[in-house]
């Protein structure tokens, strides 16, 4: 009987390190989250978003930015696939260098979800979550053509070049960094509307420069908007020539051109600002609208994003069937990569306080 109990005994402590080590592994699933920057309003918010988010779903999250470096990226991604995370949801810095790495974690039975930018050229990537980037661009094509009445033989009567009479306007292009593969679907929204236009020559881009790969911003950064700004100003618009708009894709671009714009005399009652556009809707940017010094922007509501890539991730994890709305359109070259869009929102100076205040995306205070 004592024999007897004693194996008894080792049984039940064998069962109970089962047990316990079984409830470990179901309560620790861990989530790597992998973000570009932290340096811009969006990306922090969708990082304390997403983490929060699943962290109330009872996962363990490690988030990590890359500061603008693949390299960084690449090793920050590696450490969680050594780590044997569960899925790593991914917003690459460059968009075109993921496949070596993403193939380890695919073979180690990790998801992959792309996150806002669609990873390129590779087969290991399972979903993507992202908002309608064709639909941003077009959003900042209708509203130029729609401010200076392109479409209908007239033009906006507040621009400083209606002195000059009119048609045709001048206009700038500054589109979003080469290595972001949103960045042309934003291009390509944005030509669909004004391309005719620039064509027919009623909108003159008196540097020449309209083609993608010549306005693309590295880094998509105000340092770099800014510098460029400066030395479009210094070479085609030196000679009295005025700038009447500004096709920023976002806002942190938009926030060097506007200061470039400044320090080249615009900003009076004499040499008004130009029209400029935006998306992201960081503070500072929203603020400049407030101002008068930047005519729009479109709001990637990073709350909805998030809950749409918490919810697919749950359900990848759980074996459920993830919820998408398209199986077409999103092809990354190598294949169609099922996807869930959100759709971006217009803000300006008149509904800024319905959507980003009273929604509760900003309070008053952060815009004072």
């Amino acid at each position: 009987m004592k024999k007897r109990s004693i194996i008894a005994i080792i049984v039940m402590l064998v069962m109970a390190v089962a047990l316990s080590a079984c409830s470990r592994d179901s309560g620790e699933k861990t989530v790597g989250v992998s973000l570009p920057k932290r340096d811009v309003d969006r990306w922090t918010k969708d990082g304390d978003d997403i983490k929060k988010q699943l962290e109330a779903k009872g996962y363990k999250v490690t988030l990590e930015y890359a500061d603008d470096d693949s390299d960084r990226q690449i090793a920050q991604i590696e450490s969680m696939i050594d780590a044997g995370y569960q899925a790593l949801i991914i917003a690459a810095k460059d968009c075109y260098v993921l496949n070596d790495v993403l193939e380890k974690a695919v073979k180690k039975g990790i998801k992959v979800i792309a996150y806002d930018r669609l990873i390129m050229d590779t087969e290991y990537v399972d979903y993507y979550c992202t908002f309608d980037n064709y639909d941003v661009g077009l959003a900042q094509g209708r509203y130029i053509e729609e401010a200076f009445q392109l479409n209908a033989g007239g033009y906006y009567p507040g621009n400083f070049q209606v002195k000059h009479g009119g048609y045709p306007i001048n206009m700038e292009l500054f589109s979003g960094a080469a290595d972001d593969s949103t960045s042309p679907e934003c291009y390509d929204g944005q030509m669909s509307v004004l391309g005719q236009y620039i064509d027919d020559g009623s909108v003159v881009i008196r540097s020449g420069q309209t083609s993608f790969e010549a306005t693309a911003i590295a880094d998509w950064t105000t340092e770099n908007a800014r510098a460029r700004m400066e030395e479009l100003l210094k070479q085609y618009y030196s000679d009295g020539a005025v700038l009447d708009v500004v096709l920023s894709t976002n806002d942190s671009m938009a926030l060097g051109i506007i200061a470039a714009l400044k320090q080249n005399g615009y900003g009076t009652d004499e040499k008004p600002l130009p029209v400029i556009t935006g998306m992201d809707c960081d503070i500072d940017s929203v603020k400049a609208i407030i101002n008068g010094e930047q005519s729009m922007s479109l709001l990637i509501d990073t709350r909805a994003l998030a809950t749409r890539v918490v919810n697919l991730t749950d359900d990848l994890l759980l074996g459920n069937e993830p919820k998408t709305n398209d199986t077409e359109r999103f092809n990354n070259g190598v294949k169609v990569v099922p996807t869930s869009i959100c759709n971006p929102i217009y803000v300006d100076k008149d509904n800024y306080m319905e959507v980003l205040v009273r929604d509760g995306y900003y309070s008053a205070d952060d815009l004072k």
